[in-house]
């Protein structure tokens, strides 16, 4: 920026990138013709027309070098404009850019720093007002569930009663979506600031906090958790208690889609070079036509579970950005309905 900054204090210059591109290329130009006629005029022997060859082959490679060196340094407003906005898509990391300059480039870095500043005030108050309208539908939601209660409480007839608790189960069922609703927004916000740092990641460390968080679901349907760990540890770009919330999230979804008295298999292993996590069921399964829609936000495929369990459509988009923003890949198979299925993590080594 330094080479940029001060062509910049230059009067015909300061207003065009371009033209600080061509006063750079007509220097550079010069420089040969210029070295040869100070060799020629002012030294003092004779000389040959090989030596006149040799010195301007000489001086035009170094004119050269030094030109696409000076060149290289005058793009460096772009290259600080893509990294900043490259930095904020990818990490939602927010950049200072100069804003003082006049020129295309200038103009250019000021507009991504504005776009960017925009954005992260249009998120952050995006965020704050749907908590705030979030907490006060539960707010609503909670009053025809008091009131709902406080006709149970009367002993009313059994046609009443009915009511009353359908009011109760759709108030119930309103929490649900408005808490995963804010759930997914936190957890948003958590993925895009993910640390891309490379980390150790030991399988049979982990092993015993997924089990205790989804032992209950697997009781509730008698289904029995088979675990292989065939590769205890990798370097992944990856934080631990995200890939155990991933992995959480993927056998609590095959037991909600698995019949009673089945069985769920976890695999981890290493395949050419790559370390693959696997969750498959014997469960429902799905079509070929349906995997896009598995990991769409509130996607249609939100379906009941064997058990009439709920979906609220939120889990596997999560673990599908939570997989990509960590340098992975989350895919689905299945051969078809009630044929199971397999959902497969992918990281490339490291």
């Amino acid at each position: 920026m330094k080479l940029y900054h001060n062509l910049s204090k230059i009067k015909f210059l300061k207003k065009s990138y371009a033209f600080k591109f061509l006063f750079v290329a007509f220097i550079g130009i010069h420089i040969p013709l210029i070295g040869i006629l100070f060799f020629v005029l002012y030294f003092n022997t004779s000389i040959s027309p090989t030596s006149v060859l040799v010195f301007s082959l000489i001086m035009t490679l170094l004119a050269t070098a030094i030109t696409l060196l000076v060149l290289n340094q005058l793009i460096k407003p772009i290259f600080l404009a893509s990294k900043a906005l490259d930095d904020y898509r990818n990490e939602r990391k927010l950049s200072v850019l100069p804003t003082e300059y006049n020129d295309e480039a200038g103009l250019l870095m000021s507009n991504i720093q504005e776009s960017i500043f925009e954005s992260e005030t249009f998120i952050n108050e995006k965020q704050d007002l749907i908590y705030m309208l979030s907490h006060d539908l539960k707010n609503f939601a909670g009053n025809p569930q008091g009131l709902a209660k406080l006709i149970l409480d009367e002993k009313p007839s059994d046609s009443i009663k009915d009511l009353a608790n359908l009011i109760c189960e759709s108030t119930d069922l309103q929490f649900r979506y408005i808490e995963n609703f804010i759930k997914l927004l936190k957890e948003q916000d958590q993925v895009v600031k993910i640390n891309q740092e490379t980390r150790i990641i030991i399988f049979p460390n982990i092993l015993a906090f997924i089990n205790e968080q989804v032992e209950q679901r697997l009781i509730d349907k008698n289904i029995s958790l088979n675990v292989s760990i065939e590769t205890e540890e990798a370097q992944l770009k990856i934080d631990e208690g995200l890939l155990v919330q991933v992995i959480i999230n993927l056998i609590s979804n095959a037991v909600k889609f698995s019949y009673f008295d089945s069985e769920i298999k976890l695999r981890i292993f290493t395949e050419n070079d790559s370390l693959i996590i696997t969750v498959s069921d014997t469960g429902i399964g799905f079509n070929e036509l349906q995997i896009d829609e598995l990991f769409k936000k509130f996607t249609k495929m939100g379906r009941l579970g064997t058990a009439n369990e709920s979906s609220t459509g939120i889990g596997l988009y999560l673990c599908k950005k939570i997989i990509e923003r960590s340098k992975g890949q989350l895919t689905a198979s299945s051969e078809g309905k009630n044929k199971g299925a397999e959902f497969k993590i992918v990281f490339e080594s490291c």
